[in-house]
């Protein structure tokens, strides 16, 4: 279950659109979620677009890094999503996007999304009731 595949990742501009036009917010420190209900099977009950601003980080390696430790934590942590969205039966497509401007380590990062998780699926059990 700790893999990060193809099927994991949103992809297609009118599906990207789509959240973003569409969908909720929620903001935990240093993410902001953008997360909306998903219409289409796609076989992934979460899809995950992973954005970290140029005017924070103008250097692409340090998007990238950021990028790069935010999708490992996140893979590690996605199962207590995971379980919440295959018990309800629901799909969802979110955004996480950074929007510190250091790069946190990876245990400040670890906590951080896990508290960013917790969140969400406390937002979408609003939406479902």
């Amino acid at each position: 279950m700790q893999t990060f595949r193809k099927n994991e990742r949103l992809c297609g501009k009118k599906s990207i659109d789509d959240l973003f036009l569409n969908g909720q917010t929620l903001h935990v420190f240093p993410f902001k979620i953008i997360w909306l209900t998903a219409i289409e099977n796609t076989g992934s009950p979460a899809r995950i677009v992973i954005s970290v601003p140029k005017r924070n980080f103008k250097k692409a390696v340090h998007r990238n890094k950021a990028k790069r430790l935010i999708r490992e934590v996140y893979r590690k942590h996605k199962t207590t999503l995971y379980e919440h969205l295959l018990k309800n039966e629901t799909e969802i497509n979110f955004a996480l996007i950074y929007t510190g401007n250091k790069i946190l380590s990876y245990k400040e990062l670890d906590e951080k999304i896990i508290l960013t998780l917790d969140r969400l699926i406390k937002a979408h059990e609003k939406t479902i009731s």
